[in-house]
């Protein structure tokens, strides 16, 4: 499938496929996207709930990287330790990762290296990409995850149910709620009703919350 590079509105790039007519990251701001949805709705309000020291966090949909490396950055604001599970099925290209050059984009002197070790580290691995943060990236389809109570926070950033609706169904969900401890968050972009009722089919208690820039709206689930 064709992809291209392009540049967003706040100054970030994303990856587009023109085929699906569906980018990687709004194109009204990649890094202003990840930042509301998943650091401020997800990272942050876990954080503040619940006060912990370390985080279990996975991702749905590791993609570019972008999620990863902004809630290294805001780990070490936080001073907490993160343990990331970063799920993709299909990884990007090293060539596609050097064109969308994220790390340039935010001030912190660790950006650049946190980004590069990131993305050199191997697969299936645990890794230690600083003291206070562990990666680890599996290559696997969504639907196959066997977590049970594993995780603290969930980034669910895979494609839109307008392009693959299979990856936003009650089963794919009922492994999410079951891959969540108790209490523990799922955040996404998406505000479609469908995937609202399919969250809370499964038992998780769904907010509609402000979206990002150009999104009306998003959703945070909770296992309680």
């Amino acid at each position: 499938m064709k992809r291209e590079i392009i540049k967003t509105a706040d100054g970030s790039s994303t990856i587009f496929l023109p085929e699906w007519n569906e980018h990687y990251h709004s194109k009204h701001g990649a890094i202003q996207e990840a930042f509301h949805v998943f650091i401020k709705t997800g990272l942050h309000h876990f954080a503040e709930k619940f006060s912990p020291q370390q985080i279990s966090i996975l991702e749905i949909g590791f993609g570019t990287g972008l999620n990863t490396l902004i809630t290294l950055l805001e780990a070490k604001e936080m001073k907490v330790s993160i343990d990331y599970t970063g799920l993709e099925a299909y990884p990007v290209s090293v060539e596609e990762l050097q064109a969308l050059d994220y790390s340039n984009h935010f001030p912190e002197e660790i950006a650049v290296g946190a980004f590069q070790k990131i993305h050199k580290a191997a697969w299936e691995k645990k890794v230690a990409i600083l003291p206070f943060f562990e990666l680890q990236k599996k290559q696997m389809f969504f639907k196959d995850i066997q977590a049970k109570e594993d995780f603290d926070l969930i980034y669910f950033d895979a494609f839109g149910p307008r392009v693959q609706p299979e990856l936003w169904t009650e089963e794919v969900f009922l492994n999410m709620y079951r891959a969540l401890k108790m209490g523990g968050v799922l955040v996404t972009y998406s505000a479609k009703g469908s995937v609202r009722r399919a969250m809370q089919a499964v038992g998780f208690v769904v907010e509609r919350l402000q979206g990002p820039p150009g999104k009306r709206e998003m959703l945070r689930a909770t296992k309680v």
